[in-house]
């Protein structure tokens, strides 16, 4: 999606931060705002809300593949993550070292599993940690990387953990609207879900669950979804994640287009400079994820400078009290600091086309010459 502000392009390449919201998705949220009801009432605008609330539901269900009862609805999904990594009763999480912080800093009795170069999890050390260990386990690796879009191998990992009886959660958060992502299929317990990747509205996501695993609510009181979240349900959000759900079921396929606009970023940097480094660029991805490095340029000043001249990224880093910090997951993949901390990441969607890719190749190659020419002076 290009458009034109003050004779400046704006160019939005960060689909993996929030996906813009569809207009389908406005539509929905702006008739559910006119329900006045409470959806636990049970009186005529109460029951209205209710129904809004089971046809999301509904919507959200399908595009997983499972039942509307295994579906509670969340502020998001961080809060997802959080609900089944302390509402279900273990006694030791195994997740990987890649995983998003509401994976990581979830739980105290968490133990991180290793990735190797690709940014895949180490499917022997998590099978050695698993058949050393006493008690009930859960293992949680996310379906697909935020930043480097590496796609984990979740049906392997469920073999592997189901021979220890060990529960399993994955964080489909980036996954979802991208590529498939569906219960049976990779044979998890849990699944983590979020509205805004998938063009739908912030504050609002969703857990998976399995039925038969107990499940303790982190949000007491009020007994909503099945007293497995207590609290009012958030309804025009819920009203518009099922919109965007129904959307991205719809669309699914369109995938392979996202991939082409990909590859064709990818192909096009390399040209310009063939030593670039797209991490994760050997295994499976995300079809509409690159992350790459540009030497001589830290991660914060590409994203300014590029925001500047109209295109909105993302860092592979992250910064910190003035400081800037290389990405955790870079740096689990065994990316030495110095490269990690010059990454960037361009995440494509469904507002993007060829000319959008086209515009930022060359605004790369700019910044990439300028870099490169002021490094050669610094040397002389």
């Amino acid at each position: 999606m290009t458009t034109m502000t003050r004779m400046t392009q704006i160019v939005y390449l960060d689909h993996n931060a929030t996906s813009p919201v569809r207009a389908g998705v406005v539509d929905a949220v702006a008739d559910a705002l006119t329900v006045s009801g409470n959806a636990s009432s049970v009186h005529q605008a109460g029951r209205q809300a209710r129904q809004l609330v089971d046809q999301a539901r509904d919507h959200v269900a399908r595009l997983v593949g499972v039942s509307p009862a295994e579906i509670v609805f969340t502020s998001g999904g961080t809060e997802a993550n959080n609900l089944v990594l302390r509402g279900v009763d273990v006694d030791h999480i195994l997740v990987s070292t890649v995983e998003h912080p509401s994976v990581l800093e979830a739980a105290d009795n968490i133990e991180q599993i290793p990735v190797d170069k690709n940014g895949l999890v180490d499917l022997a050390i998590l099978e050695a940690r698993l058949s050393e260990l006493d008690g009930r386990i859960l293992v949680s690796v996310m379906q697909a990387n935020n930043e480097t879009g590496v796609i984990e191998p979740i049906a392997e990992i469920v073999q592997i953990a189901k021979k220890y009886d060990a529960l399993v959660h994955t964080d489909a958060i980036q996954a979802l609207g991208k590529i498939a992502v569906e219960r049976d299929a990779l044979g998890v317990d849990f699944i983590s879900l979020s509205s805004h990747k998938i063009g739908g509205p912030q504050g609002v996501g969703a857990l998976v669950i399995n039925e038969e695993v107990p499940l303790r609510a982190l949000n007491r009181g009020g007994g909503q979804e099945r007293n497995r979240r207590g609290g009012t349900e958030n309804v025009p959000g819920i009203v518009g994640f099922g919109a965007a759900a129904e959307q991205a079921a719809e669309e699914l396929s369109q995938a392979v287009e996202i991939e082409a606009l990909r590859d064709q970023l990818e192909a096009a940097i390399k040209s310009i400079a063939p030593g670039t480094v797209i991490h994760g660029e050997n295994v499976d991805r995300l079809p509409n994820t690159t992350c790459l490095s540009m030497p001589n340029v830290v991660s914060e000043t590409q994203v300014m400078k590029f925001d500047l001249a109209g295109f909105m990224i993302s860092a592979g880093a992250a910064c910190s009290s003035g400081k800037v910090q290389a990405s955790h997951v870079l740096l689990a993949m065994g990316v030495e600091d110095e490269e990690a901390s010059t990454a960037i990441r361009i995440s494509l969607g469904h507002t993007n086309n060829a000319s959008d890719v086209e515009a930022f190749v060359e605004q790369w190659r700019e910044m990439y010459a300028r870099a490169n020419r002021d490094a050669l002076k610094g040397a002389a």
